[in-house]
């Protein structure tokens, strides 16, 4: 069965996002600023932008647009703020829905989600003159090692949900799709040239932990119905037991981002 997009896919799950899923460091903004040559004019805008988690990149920019397709998410994006910031909320395949040209289109943690030959094309017809999409490769809910017991979670997860992977109202038997490069260049774009930053050794509570299982569109409240309560219940014991003090240490992957520019097309 193939799936589909729905929209109850991180339903409950926007508050849990913005705080248990680790923010971008200060260096990925400063490492694309060197990158791209980044002097605050142009425009940026951040396909399926979460709760704003790519909004340090918004000084970089004259004017920052966040797209969603989850509501809850963008009141997220909106609590800070930022001048210079707005939101729309649409999906990704109604773009370009009016927006304009940009500098650098993003994609971050969400490209998997999207109907990618359609949405790639797309975003290629939206770059101004010099513009470049960027693929950002990341995992901000869960470190690469440390003392949270990330297997015994998914193994709690399993024995609620079941052993297949859940998202929205159907299922993902074999995970989210890969092979990008290949997309975006069926897409018209050429590259990618590379560029990576660390990823940071972080100190997490427990009630960080608790938000970051929540804020997976594969543990998303819902999912659990009327024995979400006895799931958050068990899950903060097993955390307990793995941490009286309730804090946990995590080593985090590195952040890389891919950057793809339009191939220029002789007449």
């Amino acid at each position: 069965m193939t799936w589909e997009w729905d929209a109850t896919l991180y339903a409950g799950s926007a508050a849990h996002y913005a705080r248990g899923r680790l923010p971008y460091p200060a260096a990925l903004g400063t490492a694309f600023a060197a990158e791209l040559g980044l002097d605050g004019t142009g425009r940026l805008l951040d396909v399926g932008c979460g709760p704003g988690s790519l909004t340090l990149l918004a000084p970089y920019f004259a004017e920052a647009v966040g797209l969603d397709a989850d509501a809850d998410m963008l009141r997220e994006a909106a609590r800070p703020g930022i001048g210079n910031c707005r939101w729309v909320h649409r999906r990704a395949e109604e773009l370009p829905a009016g927006l304009g040209r940009f500098r650098l289109v993003t994609f971050a943690q969400s490209f998997h989600w999207l109907d990618r030959p359609r949405v790639a094309a797309t975003a290629r017809g939206m770059l101004a003159p010099g513009g470049v999409l960027a693929h950002v490769h990341a995992a901000t809910h869960e470190g690469a090692e440390g003392s949270v017991p990330r297997a015994a979670i998914a193994e709690l997860v399993r024995k609620h949900l079941g052993s297949v992977r859940r998202a929205g109202r159907g299922v993902l038997p074999d995970g989210t799709p890969g092979g990008e490069a290949e997309i975006y260049r069926a897409a018209g774009f050429a590259g990618p040239r590379r560029f990576e930053v660390p990823g940071p050794v972080v100190t997490r509570s427990l009630d960080e932990v608790v938000d970051s299982v929540f804020s997976l569109s594969s543990a998303a409240p819902h999912l659990f119905g009327d024995r979400r309560g006895e799931f958050e219940g068990e899950l903060r014991r097993l955390l307990r037991e793995a941490s009286p003090a309730g804090t946990f240490t995590e080593r985090f992957r590195e952040i890389a981002v891919d950057l793809w520019t339009p191939v220029t097309r002789g007449c």
